[in-house]
């Protein structure tokens, strides 16, 4: 596809870390930029209760101010044995100060006397695309897995180093991005995603 005739899409956060995944799954047809030239943008304060809730505010307040596709993510990790926590919460685990390290080592020490197949857990990936201020579709992704004793490996980011997914051997963050992104919740969601605007472009 030529440069020309990319489609282009703002990406809800300012995560740097999403949107290298975002950019590296939908592929060349899409130029994705995010937030972090966009301090005319509003931040947006996550109050929902559900990943859902949440990629819609960001959706909705995005889509008010540009003039295109906006897409919010929200997503996190969902461990049986801590009630499904941390959930929404993901990436506060540990304090609102906190960075993934510090959320890393609360979850571990959690699960001190978990074992075995009762570290269950999943990553679970909320999309919401919106335009002129309104959610138009919500794409959802999912991948079961168990979290390890120990991090192991140096790639991805957040709860990577602690995530086998099911059928695996490897952590996410083991992999390599390509093999992430086929596993993934997040590449689960965005497959759905741009399958959806390909067919919208059309």
């Amino acid at each position: 596809m030529s440069e020309v005739s990319k489609q282009r899409l703002l990406l809800a956060t300012r995560n740097a870390h999403k949107t290298r995944e975002v950019r590296e799954i939908l592929g060349d047809g899409w130029e994705v930029e995010d937030l972090t030239a966009r301090a005319d943008l509003p931040e947006v304060e996550e109050t929902g209760a559900t990943f859902e809730e949440n990629a819609r505010l960001k959706a909705v307040a995005g889509s008010a101010h540009y003039d295109g596709w906006v897409l919010a993510d929200d997503s996190g990790l969902e461990v049986d044995a801590l009630g499904g926590a941390p959930g929404v919460r993901s990436a506060r685990f540990a304090g609102e100060e906190a960075d993934m390290a510090a959320n890393r080592v609360l979850l571990l020490e959690k699960l001190q006397e978990v074992r075995g197949r009762e570290r269950s857990a999943r990553f679970h990936c909320v999309l919401a695309l919106a335009k002129g201020g309104e959610v138009v579709r919500v794409f959802h992704g999912t991948i079961e897995g168990v979290i390890t004793p120990a991090e192991r490996g140096a790639g991805g980011f957040g709860y990577d180093p602690l995530f086998v997914p099911e059928g695996a051997c490897r952590t996410f963050a083991e992999m390599t991005g390509a093999q992430k992104h086929a596993l993934s919740h997040r590449g689960r969601a965005l497959a759905a995603l741009g399958a959806y605007l390909t067919g919208a472009a059309a």
